[in-house]
């Protein structure tokens, strides 16, 4: 569809809000009906050549008893789905009786087949339509999308003479124009909550090329999967599916393509399940699997309710949200927001190694953000016994790349990619190339089929700065990854070689080790008589202290001593000191002193381990790839500094990070010493010029 057509259909639709919707409901709740009667209208339109037949068939199946209706009058209508009321949206509208025509509207919804049921139960359509009986729109927005003025039919509108008054449109357009109105929506209402706009289409082909593109010959007369998460609209499946078709076509090979996913959002549900039908990109919604009747396009949580547990695919590529917290996921397994741990799932929690080497990994992040969960789910899905395995393409926000101590569960998820020697390259792509956000994005290149080359590598892309600028903005977006843009992009990845905007690293590089450097506790005891005692609520710890300090006046005359000093005459003068209690004591009598000799667990044992002083703990990340280790790091980078500093080896914990910064930084060059001085003198000129009106000097 032309540009010019396709703004002209997208400005009569927007305007339908402001001529029907205005002063009756609020701006916020437009989307609500809009974009459920487009989805509608668009089903509608399709089965409107068919409607005699279909309604003549249906007499005819129910003369004779036939119960397994459903393939007879999918064939009639050349769709998966058809409608047996005898209504259409046309010929509703010439009803004038507000309450007839919400009897006949729901009537003619109650007809439609089993999967378009399930759009209209997410699309809250039956809502919408009361709520616009109750404020008389119903008939003035069923006669604007039933307009001549608009085609959403796939078959051109033509006038008398055989004139194209409106060209087709495509389902791919339907897609586009439905991502338009909600952003558009959305920008009106200054919405900007994760997962309220969707991947822009260029980005989407991108997605599609890297996934694709570079496993081109490995495709072969072969059914193939793919899958997505968090499938949105099902750009995404859609694009993938054209390009593996393309590709397949291009190098004489018959493929068939299956498509899964999943959505959390209704609305978003409904959408991808009826252009995905529209589409005939799926003949069929559901499908037989181990026993059981599972949905291509599963509905709810990705996270809490695998809708394809256990199920792998050859491709998995997903654009999950960023910064969305999963806190309801925990709620769906009756837990609360501190049972992280509890969340028991074999995507998210794994085991490794056996016997004595056997231990669990979690992969859980942070509750505020569940981004990495899919990244967890989408390895859970990796095909093991092909020559293509399995490419996971997936795009994340810059947290992913770091977030996270060592050892928890986001850093864990990096480190099992990894050492794995999983990951295959990550690209930065540029700022504002999305519609809601500013913030840059990630392209992670996932894959368990690494070619010979890449084995032990990672390769980082820095496309930040290939895009072309927009005309106009599109909300936050005011850049596009264009066909040009892409292929360069890809051509990097395929071509695995450094150059300025593409550098190549040994899997250790990203990892380091978490040491905790501890150094001892050192204290001197003295000024007795200076030394105020604590209020505690325990009684027996404050008459504790006091005998401490009456037997170090009496034995000591309140002479400064060393730990290990202070606690033989307490021994000597029999004031007897729990175990539990010699902390106390350390810590309301006791002084820091880098010159004392230091602490032990038993403090009158030379040969007792030694107690750590916790306010000169530090944490250090040595490279893994550090020379000589972590024996090396101490003494080269510590031990200079801390003589008395140690670490246990048992608490060192493995971690990965990966920054693009640390490799792709450029030094902005400084401005010249002359340039800056003047400028500072023509600032003083002028300030003294405002000075002098101002005091009329």
């Amino acid at each position: 569809m032309e540009q010019s057509h396709y703004n002209s259909l997208f400005s009569f639709i927007w305007n339908i809000a402001n001529d029907v919707l205005v002063n009756a409901f609020n701006k916020g709740d437009y989307k609500k009906i809009i974009l459920p009667m487009l989805v509608l209208r668009r089903i509608d339109v399709l089965l409107e050549a068919s409607k005699d037949a279909v309604l003549q068939m249906k007499e005819q199946l129910d003369n004779n008893k036939i119960e397994n209706q459903a393939p007879i009058l999918y064939n009639i209508t050349g769709y998966p789905f058809y409608n047996t009321s005898k209504f259409t949206m046309k010929t509703l509208k010439s009803e004038i009786d507000p309450l007839r025509l919400k009897l006949n509207f729901i009537e003619y919804l109650n007809g439609y087949s089993k999967d378009v049921l399930d759009i209209i139960d997410k699309l809250h359509l039956k809502q919408v339509v009361d709520n616009l009986t109750e404020t008389e729109r119903l008939g003035s927005i069923i006669e604007k999308f039933t307009s001549d003025n608009i085609n959403l039919s796939s078959k051109p509108m033509l006038d008398g003479e055989g004139n194209v008054l409106h060209p087709a449109l495509d389902n791919h357009t339907v897609g586009v124009l439905f991502e338009d109105l909600l952003r558009k929506f959305n920008e009106e209402n200054n919405v900007t909550e994760a997962g309220e706009h969707f991947t822009p289409r260029d980005y989407v082909q991108l997605l599609a090329d890297l996934a694709v593109l570079p496993v081109a010959n490995k495709i072969t007369d072969s059914a193939y999967s793919v899958y997505d998460g968090a499938c949105g609209t099902g750009g995404i499946l859609t694009i993938a599916q054209e390009r593996i078709k393309q590709i397949a076509t291009e190098r004489g090979k018959n493929v068939t393509i299956s498509i899964y996913g999943q959505e959390l959002l209704p609305d978003t549900y409904a959408t991808c399940k009826a252009d995905l039908m529209i589409s005939g990109q799926i003949e069929s919604f559901q499908y037989a699997w181990a026993g059981e009747e599972r949905e291509y396009i599963a509905f709810d949580s990705t996270v809490s309710r695998d809708g394809h547990a256990g199920e792998t695919f050859d491709f998995c590529i997903s654009n999950p949200p960023f910064g969305t917290p999963w806190k309801e996921d925990l709620k769906k397994r009756g837990l609360k927001e501190t049972e992280k741990t509890k969340f028991a799932d074999s995507r998210f929690n794994i085991v490794v190694g056996e016997g004595e080497q056997r231990k669990e990994i979690t992969f859980l992040p942070d509750i505020s953000d569940c981004q990495m969960l899919f990244l967890a789910n989408n390895l859970s899905r990796m095909v093991n016994d092909t020559e293509l395995g399995t490419r996971i393409v997936e795009v994340h926000n810059g947290s992913s790349l770091f977030t996270g101590n060592a050892g928890s569960g986001a850093s864990n998820l990096r480190q099992y990619i990894i050492e794995n020697d999983l990951l295959e390259a990550i690209v930065a792509m540029p700022e504002k190339d999305f519609y809601n956000t500013g913030i840059g994005t990630y392209i992670w290149i996932v894959t368990n089929r690494k070619e010979e080359r890449r084995k032990g590598k990672v390769q980082l892309i820095d496309a930040t700065n290939i895009k072309t600028p927009l005309r106009k903005n599109l909300g936050e977006k005011n850049c596009e990854t264009n066909e040009e843009n892409r292929l360069e992009i890809v051509r990097l990845l395929m071509d695995f070689k450094e150059t300025e905007q593409s550098k190549i690293f040994s899997n250790e590089e990203f990892g380091y080790w978490q040491v905790t450097v501890e150094r001892p506790l050192r204290l001197v005891y003295e000024n007795p008589d200076c030394i105020e005692l604590p209020d505690l609520k325990n009684k027996d710890d404050v008459q504790l202290l006091k005998d401490v300090l009456a037997a170090w006046k009496k034995y000591l005359n309140g002479h400064t001593v060393s730990d290990f000093a202070f606690f033989l005459m307490l021994e000597q003068m029999k004031v007897k000191v729990p175990a539990s209690k010699i902390k106390m004591v350390r810590q309301y009598l006791g002084r820091r002193s880098e010159t004392a000799d230091v602490c032990r667990m038993k403090p009158t044992k030379r040969d007792s381990p030694i107690v750590t002083d916790p306010e000169l703990r530090d944490t250090e990340q040595v490279p893994l790839l550090y020379p000589g280790g972590i024996g090396a790091f101490m003494q080269n980078e510590v031990l200079p500094y801390a003589s008395d500093a140690f670490y246990n080896e048992d608490e060192v914990v493995t971690g990965y990070e990966l920054s693009f910064t640390k490799y792709f930084y450029k030094p902005v060059e400084l401005r010249p010493i002359a340039n800056i001085t003047a400028d500072i003198e023509s600032i003083e000129k002028r300030l003294k010029g405002v000075l002098d009106d101002i005091l009329n000097v």
